[in-house]
């Protein structure tokens, strides 16, 4: 069996080395194929006649008039203009070359080549073979503990603006979302249970209301029923929460409906101003089923507490969940960082600190500001007011400009709260980049910044928001080629229309200057290699 294992490795090691070998050798051959192409031509251009093709094409040339050049410059111009203007706007909407992604997509596999990224998930074993892992997504969606209520909030930013804030991506995850928790199990479906699996599904938030109200004549107490009522029928949050109340009567001992309901109406409290009765459901809700911390019902409770500026009991919280054993979110990062920038940015001063250095208090808070950067380097933009703010998705990704919008939304005020707060972090947030210079490469306090969260972010967020990327990306190639094209063919065209005749004689040096190593080379090798071998090769 060793004998076996060791004859296996020993022909895969082989083989692997002769793929490397070919694929070394094929540009030397190709440049070798290239150069006896040339050799060919050159030696077959008095059958072919190619002196007097060569003579017949300067003719015609010679024979075109100067608005014939400025013709074709400025067509040239124009259709260099209007792909410029495309690769722009394609780069702008999807954050890369539709150019580069069409070579990459198509041509690439037609010459042969390979993607980067397919030995992503290949590791080595003890032993040294090489062995396929599944390799987990770095983008993963979750769903937003603080996400407003459709018909109450999301529907009234449609009604006055006429845009839609939620994408058909984002609306899809949450309904197989509510399918997932409201669905029971397929062998005891009733047939109200099988009218709300079918509304959840529904694209048309009418035939979802509709689908409700038949569950309800099948069965009154059907509380996926009142839930979906309560979320998208409801204009207010008062008519929300009355409804969830009523839900809550008939959820049963479905945790799940439970665990949705009672948190829904926790944050209807806090949206009413009541916001003790909010915490204390909050926490009721966590010691209920302290299983479910995925859902992530602390960050309902921080921002609860924050409001309250109760900062020893978000102290407690963060004690308990920013923990290194525990996933982190912006929430988590950025709010321990405002707890200690608030212990000193009522007295922070840029001119005082560079003259006598940073305390300790303050150097805590700086390093503070910078983990919550690293973590996710969109938010201070939102808290800075660089950048406006939207209505945030039902979804967010974490590390993610959908995550710095949420964030941002619920948590701006309490940084504003914080006396010096956001002065201390207009500061400091920079300096995060002199840290971490290839974030895509190597981090310092966490993984590196994933690459694929421009993405998932264009999918989560509104057309018209324009999304915040990090590493800021250059401009890619085509869109500078074309720009330059554009201009040169735009000023050859002027120039050959004001001065057609200095045009001309620039040309023509030009193409003699061009075509004058050519001539050097065919004078050397006919004087190099004897007349009756060129004799001989014209006349095979």
């Amino acid at each position: 069996m060793a004998d076996d294992n060791s004859s296996n490795s020993q022909s895969h090691g082989f083989a692997e080395r002769l793929k490397s070998w070919l694929s070394w050798s094929w540009t030397y051959v190709c440049a070798v194929w290239f150069a006896m192409v040339l050799t060919m031509i050159y030696v077959l251009r008095s059958p072919l006649k190619l002196q007097e093709s060569v003579t017949a094409a300067s003719v015609f040339l010679n024979t075109l008039t100067p608005k014939f050049y400025v013709a074709l410059t400025g067509t040239s111009s124009l259709i260099s203009g209007l792909i410029l203007i495309f690769e722009w706007w394609y780069f702008r909407k999807y954050g890369t070359s539709f150019i580069e992604q069409v070579s990459v997509s198509h041509l690439r596999p037609l010459l042969g080549g390979v993607e980067n990224s397919s030995s992503a998930g290949l590791f080595t074993s003890a032993s040294g073979e090489v062995e396929q892992r599944p390799s987990v997504s770095e983008c993963k969606v979750w769903r937003n503990p603080l996400n407003l209520f459709r018909g109450a909030e999301y529907s009234r930013y449609t009604w006055v603006t006429g845009r839609e804030p939620l994408t058909y991506y984002d609306m899809n995850l949450s309904a197989q979302d509510h399918q997932t928790f409201f669905t029971c199990d397929t062998q005891q479906l009733k047939p109200e249970d099988t009218v709300m699996q079918k509304a959840w599904r529904e694209r048309n938030p009418q035939a979802r209301i509709r689908a409700a109200y038949q569950a309800l004549e099948l069965n009154h107490e059907c509380a996926a029923a009142y839930v979906l009522l309560a979320e998208e029928e409801a204009t207010t949050i008062v008519e929300a929460e009355r409804l969830f109340k009523q839900a809550l009567k008939f959820a049963g001992k479905d945790t799940n409906l439970l665990v949705y309901i009672k948190r829904r109406l926790a944050m209807c409290a806090r949206k009413l101003g009541r916001i003790k009765e909010a915490v204390k459901m909050m926490r009721d809700l966590m010691k209920e089923f302290p299983l479910l911390g995925m859902l992530n019902i602390h960050e309902n409770l921080l921002e609860a507490l924050l409001e309250l500026q109760a900062y020893a009991d978000v102290q407690a919280v963060l004690a308990k969940y920013d923990d290194i054993s525990l996933p982190k979110s912006a929430t988590i990062c950025y709010t321990s960082a405002l707890l200690k920038a608030r212990a000193v940015s009522d007295k922070f001063s840029p001119e005082a600190a560079s003259r006598r250095g940073l305390s300790t208090a303050e150097m805590n808070a700086v390093e503070a500001i910078h983990r919550a950067v690293e973590f996710n380097p969109h938010v201070p933009k939102y808290l800075l007011e660089m950048k406006s703010l939207i209505l945030p998705p039902e979804h967010i990704l974490k590390r993610g400009d959908s995550e710095a919008v949420a964030y941002a939304f619920f948590h701006l005020q309490h940084w504003k709260r914080a006396e010096g707060a956001l002065n201390l972090l207009h500061c400091t947030w920079e300096g995060t980049f002199r840290i971490i210079p290839y974030p895509l490469e190597k981090g310092h306090l966490f993984y590196p910044y994933p690459g694929c969260t421009e993405t998932a972010d264009r999918e989560l967020l509104p057309s018209f928001h324009e999304v915040s990327v990090y590493p800021k990306k250059e401009l890619p190639f085509f869109i500078l080629f074309t720009a330059g094209l554009c201009s040169f063919t735009a000023m050859l065209a002027m120039l050959t229309h004001q001065f057609p005749d200095l045009m001309g004689i620039f040309v023509k040096a030009f193409f003699n200057t061009l075509f004058a190593p050519l001539g050097f080379f065919a004078d050397k090798m006919e004087s190099f290699m004897p007349s009756c071998l060129w004799y001989q090769l014209t006349r095979i």
